[in-house]
């Protein structure tokens, strides 16, 4: 009687731990990426620009969303990492001009006031017009970046500088107009390259202590494809060879 007793005890604990066992939550498995991500908020700037090329400081920025793949030169303080991603990039009228839908005769996109446009929109004449921002989206690619450490083995207290080059592809671009007018308020959007160049490569470089920066992106490549860009002044009628930077606050190390 008694071996009979300890036999359901003993089959009461196995089963309760086979219920336990089965109740569990189940652990997520997340992938441990050699790499880092990094994400930059700048301030954007033109330089040479054309006529009524007018914009607002914090309506003009960027976002980036990079990824990097640190490569440690030897046993010293210094590092290869190369990388890539998504930059997002926009520019605020103050004028609330716009380029136009369609080139001028040659070949090249007036930036203008969308009140002198023709149809869909010159009900805008009367005025009305809320914003008026030039966005542009880019693919980049970083083949060469080299970074510094101070200690290489405590990142999140290291000073770090960081110098490389940027390559990208223009994936998409628009002009969007806010507006209210005659009691009507929406947003036009205009979807299509307006003139930009489709290719742009530049210079970068980052300076912080740990996961925080500081970033600097020079364009050299022009904003606008040749021949496609605003007109410099309503004289000189050659377009722009405007080119842009970027500056602002870099946080890595996601």
């Amino acid at each position: 009687m008694a071996k009979r007793r300890l036999f359901v005890i003993l089959m009461s604990v196995v089963a309760l731990g086979t219920l336990y066992a089965q109740e569990k939550p189940k652990k997520i498995y997340r992938p441990d990426l050699p790499g880092s991500f990094l994400l930059d908020f700048g301030v954007n700037r033109g330089l040479a620009l054309p006529q009524n090329f007018n914009t607002s400081v914090l309506g003009s920025r960027t976002f980036n969303f990079y990824y990097h793949y640190p490569v440690q030169i030897s046993k010293s303080r210094f590092s290869y990492n190369p990388g890539g991603g998504f930059s997002f990039e926009r520019f605020k009228f103050s004028n609330n001009y716009s380029l136009m839908p369609q080139p001028s005769s040659d070949g090249s996109y007036i930036l203008g006031n969308p009140a002198d446009l023709a149809s869909p929109i010159t009900f805008l004449q009367g005025g009305g017009i809320k914003k008026s921002v030039l966005v542009a989206n880019y693919f980049d690619l970083m083949p060469l970046e080299f970074r510094y450490d101070s200690r290489p083995k405590d990142l999140s207290r290291s000073f770090n500088v960081s110098i490389g080059a940027r390559v990208g592809i223009l994936i998409e671009s628009h002009t969007k107009i806010k507006y209210s007018a005659n009691g009507v308020s929406g947003t036009l959007k205009d979807k299509q390259p307006h003139g930009l160049n489709p290719f742009r490569y530049g210079l970068y470089g980052r300076v912080g202590i740990g996961n925080f920066n500081w970033f600097f992106f020079y364009n050299v490549s022009p904003y606008f494809a040749t021949g496609k860009g605003p007109h410099n002044t309503s004289v000189d009628l050659s377009t722009t060879n405007m080119n842009t930077m970027t500056m602002g606050i870099s946080l890595n190390g996601f």
